[in-house]
């Protein structure tokens, strides 16, 4: 199976016809001969694979930073990739000056992909602030320099960028004149607009029950790579219109991306906050890639963004080759490990919750072996709606204690009509336990997780209610 594919890389036209599941990185790499992209971990954690992935959105050029090692070749169709080579000049740009003034590159390995993260933080940030750009950084990992060295780059880096007078309308252009990005950028927005008025559309549908549907990919590309290969695969495609309010319902298309999905929550969702979710959820290039349908049906019993959906009493709109509709809430969708009340033709077209109202306070908690860019060993969401102390609405979910991401429906209509007090959490916790069936495994034994679970049933209520809640009796 081949599919035509046409971009631009760098600042060359691509025309090939390729596998569509030959994943960026080897194309870059094998076919292309560009080595400066590395392999190395092939799952995305390592960022030695980094490229720039430019489109048009509305009519303006975005790039986002992506890991080539899981980004499937036919994503790429009428979009702008940027490798290390395509960032070189015949001097030294702003980023790899400091690099080199700071000793920030040993082995060279990891740096490429931490010269291009860093250039799509320039392109991206608001404000030139020294957290943040750290922060997109953060899915790039170095084994020789300790990280010292790369900070006090990016802080010099930072402080020269500081008194640039340019806003985001110009500052792509403003890069480009000061040498920071290569000539080429000014014509990109041209030439994309041009490729993509040539680029015919596929039809994807579905062609036998064990044909893959790929949305962002992130998880099936590091599990089998090479069936894919050989497989019927169909590419969600994304739409114009990702996440839409109807109804006082928050509305997801499901090839929306966990970032999309971060920059709307942050944006619209104004009651509460989901900092805490998505400070310990993946790197920036997975959130660029992965995809919220791809995270509901892999089906991990403790993925970060189902656990939250859950809480949020999300409802899942399927739809099969027949066109026909049905729903069914997400904490009826898992029957079993990795089991979904899914039939073999039908697939996610949207995700909705209601929105929250101003009574509502939420919470998200978890505990992994590191602290970022982990996978939980239990996690756990809270929402509540309260009424002074009186609680009037309650949805805790749990993952890691069930071999499923787990809606804690007892212990969620116990706390209905109840006061809060040290007791009422105390009485909680005790019937969450008899909710779970945590196994021991490579994250911790059962009786670890259990005893998790009750330290979050903790955290939830002295986090939200810390004048009432007393962690000191709870312990």
């Amino acid at each position: 199976m081949e599919s035509d594919i046409n971009f631009i890389l760098n600042n060359q036209e691509i025309h090939t016809k390729i596998n569509p599941s030959t994943v960026l990185l080897d194309f870059i790499r094998k076919t292309q001969k560009l080595t400066g992209t590395k392999e190395v971990c092939k799952e995305g954690d390592c960022g030695a694979c980094v490229v720039l992935h430019g489109d048009l959105e509305e009519n303006e050029l975005k790039y986002k930073t992506i890991n080539s090692c899981l980004y499937p070749i036919q994503k790429v169709n009428g979009k702008h990739i940027v490798t290390i080579e395509g960032l070189n000049q015949e001097n030294l740009n702003i980023i790899q000056k400091e690099f080199v003034n700071q000793g920030a590159s040993q082995c060279g390995f990891c740096t490429p992909g931490f010269i291009v993260s860093l250039t799509g933080y320039l392109l991206n940030s608001k404000e030139y602030d020294y957290d943040e750009a750290v922060n997109y950084i953060g899915g790039n990992i170095c084994r020789c320099t300790g990280y010292n060295s790369i900070k006090k780059s990016v802080n010099n880096i930072l402080l020269d960028m500081i008194y640039v007078n340019c806003n985001n309308n110009n500052r792509l252009e403003y890069y480009v004149e000061s040498n920071i990005l290569p000539n080429y950028f000014a014509d990109i927005h041209e030439k994309l607009k041009k490729l993509k008025n040539n680029i015919i559309a596929e039809e994807h549908t579905l062609k036998s029950p064990n044909s893959f549907i790929i949305g962002g990919g992130t998880d099936l590309f590091v599990q089998k790579p090479d069936e894919l290969l050989i497989s019927d695969v169909i590419f969600n495609s994304p739409q114009n219109e990702k996440i839409t309010t109807i109804n006082d319902k928050v509305e997801i298309h499901s090839s929306t991306t966990i970032e999309e999905v971060k920059e709307f929550f942050e944006k619209n969702i104004k009651i509460f906050s989901f900092s805490k979710l998505f400070k310990l959820f993946a790197s920036k290039p997975i959130r660029n890639s992965a995809t919220i349908a791809g995270n509901i049906v892999n089906a991990s019993p403790i993925a970060d963004l189902t656990i939250t959906l859950l809480s949020l009493n999300a409802e899942l709109t399927l739809s099969n080759s027949s066109k026909e509709i049905r729903k069914i809430k997400l904490d009826q969708f898992y029957s079993g490990y990795k089991s979904l009340n899914l039939t073999n033709d039908e697939i996610i077209e949207t995700i909705s919750f209601p929105i929250p109202n101003k009574n509502s306070l939420f919470n998200f908690e978890k505990v992994s072996k590191r602290t970022y860019l982990d996978i939980a060993s239990v996690n756990s969401a809270m929402l509540l709606e309260a009424d002074d102390k009186k609680i009037m609405g309650a949805r805790i979910s749990a993952g890691g204690v069930s071999p499923i991401p787990l809606f804690l429906s007892k212990t969620s209509e116990f706390l209905l009509g109840k006061e809060i007090s040290n007791e009422i959490v105390k009485c909680a916790v005790e019937i969450a336990q008899n909710e779970i069936s945590p196994i021991s495994d490579i994250r911790g034994s059962k009786e670890y997780k259990s005893l998790l679970l009750a330290q979050l049933i903790k955290a939830h209520f002295i986090e939200l209610f810390p004048e009432i809640v007393n962690h000191e009796v709870l312990v």
